[in-house]
Parts: structure tokens; C-alpha cells; sequence
């Protein structure tokens, strides 16, 4: 087959090739045609049990498949996340194992079948008239028009007309309406600005509320820290909006490996190692709590943003694109942990703005 064959739409080296040897003609540099090259047998075409033995490879892979798919679902029902960081991690290593061998399974058992067993030979489909021929011309013509005349039953049919269009017709208000009705609602914007944390209000542990002195706190703990309220504030609606926007991630490290933090000059904003984020990613939201103590970075779980504890909380890897606003704190007369202010900046996803 020549090069002007291969690409029909080129016809800038158009020439004309004899049937006996497939050469070019009127065009030297041209040469023949090599073809197909010689099919080369597979030792899976030639030797049976080649080929049985590729046969249970492929069936052990997709068996490994499903034990992986059933190992994830058995370790989503019998290791769920307890609320611990190790318990996090455990349950996620354990599910992402399981769905790590049936994915596996399944590519190397598809690409081991198609290389060992399925068929490899050139195929060559002729190519042929597109045009139909009158007779299926006139068929699709004459089921177009039956169609036609059935539709036209509706016409006559006024109750069903009406139904009809009555339906399309008041469908898009299911949408419209709750549209609607969101345009009265609040949009006082400034409720999601701010959080509940005033100065001098005491860091809590969540979900017990009792208050953490500095001292209770060793290099490398992680605490799930809300403002210290009443237990019967606690009980109310109001307390679960309010707690949404003011849950921090409290983390002790080394004086020693604390580079930065977000306090201006001549304020400081951590205790004696001791730092407090905001735990909302700024990426859209999703709570951040794995923290790994060896290198002080702080993972969002639901886009893999990353933060740096030890350097202010900036972003190191991932979707997020600016970093976690941190609490300021600083102890009381008693030795427990306080709020020095609210943040200094919004808290969630970076698209919201601070009304001054």
C-alpha cells in the first residue's frame, strides 16, 4: 500500500503505482510498498499449555482483584475512623490497600490477557459505499411518516395535549422556585467573616469542652480544640453553627523548629511551641486534621492540600492557595489557654473577603 493510500486526504504527492510490482511511477525516490510484515506466533499460539498457563494467571489476577474490593469493604465496616489521627490512618491504609490490589488486579489481568491470549493478527476491513440503496432509502422514509402520523393522535387528544404541556411547562418552577425563595433569605455575609472567639475566651478540648492548660500540652500532641462554652450552650442549633467556623487544630513543636508563625512584628501569637489553625481548609472547606509530626505538615483529606505547621501554615502542595488563618493564644493567670482575639483573617475557602 503506498503513502498516498495510507493518507487519502494527501494529494500533494499524488502518483500512480503499477499493479504488478506496487512501484511508483514517474517519481524515482519512491520505493515499494513493504507491506505487512510476516505475523510471528505467540508461544500462547503455538503451545497449549503456554496458553492454559496464561489462562490461570489472568483468572489468579482478577481473583486478587476481588479480594482486594471485598478487603476495602470489610475495612470501611469492621476499621472505621474513630477520631483519632492513628485511627484515621489506619482505617485509610487499610481501604486504600484493598482498592489498590482490585484496581491492580484488574489492569495487569487486562493487559496480561490482551498481550497473552486475545488474537493479534492484522486485520484489514475493506472499505465500501456509504449511499443506501433506494429500496432502504424508501423504507426509512416510509417509518419517518408512520411516525409522524402517530404523533399526531396527540393533536387530537385534548386532555392529553394539555397534560403534556402542562407538565414541561411547570417542571422548571421546581427549580425556579427555590431560586426564588433563596433571594429573601440572609445574606448577611459578615456572620461567615467572623467566628465566636473573643479575647480571653479559654481553648477547650472537642467534643468534652473542658479547658487545656499549657502545660498539659507535650511537644508533638495534636488537639480538636472549640471556645469553652456551657454544656447547655453546647445542647443548642446555635452552638453547631457557631462551632462549624470556630473548630482549631492545636499542635505543640519545638520552640527550636517554629520558623514563622502569622503574628505581626512585636506580637506573638503561639505559646512556647504551641500553635492554633484554623481547622478549615482554605482550599473549599473540608476539615484538616491528619498532621504529620516528622515534618509538621497538616493534610486535608479531601484534596490532599498541605500546610506547613512550623512555617505559618503555608501552603506547601495542593489545590489550596493561601494558608490556614491561625488563632492567636497566650495563657491566663490560671495557666489555661486563651484566645488573645478572633482571627485575624476569614477562615474557609479563599473566594470569601472580610467585610472591614
Amino acid at each position: 500500500m503506498s503513502e498516498n493510500q495510507n493518507n487519502p486526504a494527501d494529494t500533494s504527492h499524488e502518483v500512480a503505482v503499477t499493479p504488478e510490482t506496487g512501484t511508483a511511477v514517474g517519481h524515482p525516490e519512491r520505493f515499494p510498498d513493504p507491506g505487512v510484515p510476516e505475523h510471528k506466533h505467540r508461544l500462547t499460539d503455538t503451545d497449549p499449555r503456554a496458553a492454559k498457563r496464561a489462562e490461570r494467571t489472568v483468572t489468579i489476577l482478577f481473583v486478587l482483584s476481588i479480594l482486594g474490593t471485598i478487603g476495602s469493604i470489610v475495612a470501611y465496616v469492621m476499621v472505621p475512623p474513630d477520631g483519632t489521627t492513628s485511627g484515621v490512618r489506619l482505617s485509610t491504609l487499610l481501604i486504600g490497600l484493598g482498592l489498590a490490589l482490585s484496581l491492580l488486579g484488574i489492569g495487569v489481568a487486562g493487559i496480561h490477557w490482551a498481550k497473552s491470549l486475545m488474537g493479534d493478527k492484522e486485520m484489514v476491513q475493506e472499505r465500501h459505499s456509504l449511499a443506501t440503496n433506494e429500496e432502504d432509502r424508501a423504507i426509512a422514509v416510509r417509518d419517518l411518516n408512520e411516525g409522524l402520523g402517530d404523533s399526531g393522535v396527540v393533536g387530537r387528544r385534548g386532555v392529553l395535549k394539555g397534560a403534556f404541556f402542562g407538565a414541561l411547562a411547570l417542571f422548571p418552577l421546581a427549580i425556579a422556585v427555590p431560586l426564588i425563595g433563596s433571594v429573601g433569605g440572609d445574606w448577611n455575609i459578615s456572620k461567615f467573616k467572623h467566628t465566636m472567639w473573643k479575647s480571653g475566651m479559654r481553648l477547650a478540648i472537642d467534643p468534652s469542652g473542658r479547658p487545656i492548660k499549657a502545660a498539659d500540652v507535650t511537644v508533638g500532641s495534636v488537639f480538636h480544640v472549640v471556645p469553652e462554652t456551657t454544656e447547655a450552650y453546647r445542647e443548642t442549633h446555635d452552638w453547631i453553627n457557631e462551632k462549624s467556623k470556630a473548630v482549631v487544630l492545636m499542635v505543640r513543636l519545638n520552640p527550636e523548629d517554629l520558623r514563622t508563625d502569622q503574628s505581626p512584628p512585636g506580637e506573638t501569637w503561639s505559646h512556647e511551641g504551641i500553635v492554633a489553625y484554623s481547622k478549615i481548609c482554605t482550599h473549599v472547606g473540608c476539615p484538616v486534621a491528619l498532621y504529620e509530626q516528622q515534618t509538621h505538615h497538616l493534610l486535608c483529606p479531601c484534596h490532599q492540600s498541605t500546610f506547613d505547621i512550623a512555617d505559618s501554615a503555608k501552603v506547601v502542595f495542593g489545590p489550596a492557595n493561601r494558608r490556614l488563618p491561625q488563632l492567636p493564644i497566650t495563657v491566663d493567670d490560671e495557666g489555661y489557654l486563651v484566645a488573645q482575639q478572633d482571627f485575624a483573617e476569614p477562615i474557609g475557602p479563599s473566594f470569601w473577603e472580610r467585610l472591614k
